[in-house]
């Protein structure tokens, strides 16, 4: 699957992302640069330090699979553009559902800080542009336009058979395909303008069984910045039969212990622990204002020497990569803990002036009614020397965490809670009995302290994460190698 989308990707210069975005977004609503560029100066006016524009239009369609049958389908276009004033750590805001000329210069008087326009320059804003040359993370084209409406049911048809013939105690098939196709446009007061096509494709399962009087569930996903025709049919199986063989898994299992005790946290999908305990506290809009745990801290000693953490929005084909954030800013790869030392933070363009730090391009919206923040791409650990198998045996008594869901985080004091949605216990360093109703509570600095040895065997999720704050949603990604945490907190029923 990833050759497929990495080849298609690769073939997508951005000059030529950039052309179908003017086409899709500019043209088609009969506005030009010279439009943006006359809106950005009315709003500035005399007092404003920095404004922008940000402008884009969704294109997204769902099907949905219950009982062995398509129940539902919709299909919305969304589109509209926000303008966007700063002056010192104050922003002025103001978005319009439609777009156009008119639109442009009622929403820019709105806002207007000032009688008399100020031309700005780069050096002003501070802001790292992102490159209009070079290839895309991701191919420019509608993720399901490859495939009619007849293909889209016979593959969430498919989703159903490949369940119930794997085990007939599969009671119970829902599947969820959805996908989406937003061009987006930034124009800044600085002279930057570009545009993006950034697709999204997921494909969501939920598999329930029975056995007797007992029932269990497993859910899962697929999906990236990609189009349908990168998955294959064994993509499905490993995907479908993969949650079938968790929920059976769950009919045997016993009650979780509690307490204090080693815990294992196998790779992948449960990298989110990680983005939810530690990555959020990394976000520099809780640094600024000192409500984060690692405010002020660059540079010591927040981890163990065998913890790397990176946030990485250039990865191709992921669902947290973009050519460029929401600000036109360039994403990267950015070291947030290297061999446990806090080298740095994820900054939008507005806490990096005012922390007189340089953006890392992770300036993200949910749409063009609200303020961009910084906010996580593809966030991981890097892999550590150890191989699975030896992390396991290295336990005597504990619990093997192969999946986690329902995880919450204060990022003032760090404590987070997850639910363990798949658990083993370990007994003389093998893995035994499945349990449920374990949960794992902890403070995020202190566990990343107790991270006694990491593993060698580095995954990032399959393609289901979504980041909430503040109210707004984005698509990310998530990933870890195994890893041992020693001395956590279990919560469970025995």
């Amino acid at each position: 699957m990833h050759d497929t989308l990495n080849a298609a990707a690769r073939h997508a210069p951005l000059d030529e992302v950039r052309r179908a975005a003017h086409a899709g977004l500019l043209e088609k609503h009969g506005i030009d640069e010279t439009h943006l560029l006359a809106a950005l100066s009315s709003a500035l006016g005399q007092s404003g330090d920095f404004a922008d524009i940000y402008l884009k239009e969704t294109i997204s369609e769902s099907w949905s699979l219950e009982g062995g049958a398509v129940r539902g389908g919709s299909w919305l276009c969304d589109s509209g553009f926000g303008i966007r004033v700063l002056k010192g750590e104050e922003a002025t805001f103001a978005s319009s559902q439609r777009i156009g000329a008119d639109a442009l210069r009622a929403v820019a008087r709105q806002i207007r800080s000032g009688e008399e326009a100020l031309t700005r320059t780069a050096q002003d804003s501070g802001n790292v542009p992102a490159s209009q040359s070079g290839r895309s993370l991701y191919a420019p084209l509608a993720p399901l336009g490859s495939i009619d409406a007849a293909q889209k049911l016979a593959l969430l048809k498919r989703v159903d058979e490949l369940a119930r013939s794997k085990d007939p105690r599969v009671v119970e098939v829902n599947a969820t395909l959805g996908a989406s196709w937003e061009t987006v446009w930034v124009a800044r007061c600085d002279g930057l303008s570009l545009g993006d096509v950034r697709p999204m494709l997921r494909l969501s399962v939920n598999v329930r069984v029975k056995s007797g009087a007992r029932m269990e569930s497993a859910s899962g996903g697929i999906g990236g910045r990609f189009g349908v025709a990168s998955w294959s049919d064994e993509d499905l199986r490993v995907l479908v039969h993969g949650r079938v063989e968790a929920a059976l898994t769950k009919l045997d299992a016993r009650a979780a212990p509690a307490g204090k005790m080693t815990v294992v946290v196998g790779p992948g999908w449960n990298g989110v622990l990680l983005h939810e305990a530690v990555g959020h506290g990394l976000e520099a809009d809780g640094i600024r204002r000192k409500t984060s745990v690692f405010a002020g801290r660059i540079g010591e000693r927040v981890a163990a020497r065998n913890v790397t953490i990176v946030d990485d929005g250039t990865l191709e084909g992921r669902r947290g990569s973009l050519n460029f954030d929401d600000e036109g800013c360039a994403t990267q790869r950015t070291v947030l803990i290297e061999d446990g030392v806090l080298r740095g933070y994820m900054q939008d363009s507005l806490n990096a002036r005012l922390m007189n730090m340089k953006p890392t391009g992770n300036g993200r919206r949910e749409d063009y009614s609200v303020l961009p923040m910084p906010r996580m791409t593809n966030t991981f650990m890097l892999n550590g020397d150890r191989e699975h198998e030896e992390i396991i045996a290295s336990v005597k008594n504990g619990i093997y965490v192969a999946g986690l869901e329902g995880g919450q985080v204060d990022i003032t004091s760090g404590q987070f809670v997850f639910e363990a949605s798949e658990a083993f216990l370990i007994e003389n360093g093998k893995l035994t009995a499945p349990v449920k109703g374990a949960t794992i509570t902890g403070n995020g600095p202190e566990t990343i302290q107790k991270i006694s040895l990491v593993g060698n065997n580095l995954e990032l999720d399959t393609g289901r994460a979504v980041c909430g704050k503040a109210g707004q949603s984005v698509p990310v990604s998530v990933g870890q190698p195994t890893v041992r945490v020693d001395d956590m907190t279990v919560g469970g029923t025995a």
